[in-house]
């Protein structure tokens, strides 16, 4: 009997470890700049997350790594590729991932992916991911410089 239940003991942490090591592999790499939760305020008329609410918190994520990389205000000029793979449903955890792709003199390219993960699950899925496009801006709105920070970016 204690064996057995040793056994079943083993199989289920195995079981465990297993989904765990799937869903590392599962994640982006990229850089988590927000994660929040899908709300019944968040829906359109229909009752499905409005997807302007998800492309909104991807801006925002945007947004956060375009200030910090550009070191003061940056704006949105452009999103491209906005794919929507699967739906967002309410409960679910959102989290947003950035990568900046590329710094030009006055801009700055990112790919942000929004994944979530399922509402009382680990289920985590690629739900949204896009090019958005920033500009750094002087106190009066202008295009300005983004400063060199690496050999890379030069």
């Amino acid at each position: 009997m204690i064996l057995k239940l040793v056994i079943v003991s083993l199989s289920y942490i195995k079981l465990k470890m297993k989904v765990f090591i799937m869903d590392i592999a599962n994640r982006p790499h990229q850089h988590l700049a927000i994660r929040t939760i899908a709300m019944p305020k968040d829906t359109n008329p229909r009752g499905d997350v409005f997807g302007g609410w998800l492309v909104s918190q991807m801006d925002l994520a945007a947004g956060t790594i375009a200030s910090i990389r550009s070191k003061g205000r940056a704006v949105t000029v452009a999103i491209d590729g906005l794919v929507f793979h699967k739906p967002v449903f309410i409960g679910d955890e959102i989290s947003c991932y950035v990568e900046v792709i590329k710094v030009g003199r006055t801009s700055i390219k990112l790919k942000v992916e929004a994944w979530v993960r399922r509402a009382l699950s680990n289920d985590t899925l690629n739900v949204t991911e896009g090019i958005f496009t920033f500009v750094a801006i002087d106190a009066q709105g202008r295009p300005r410089e983004v400063p060199i920070t690496s050999v890379s970016d030069a």
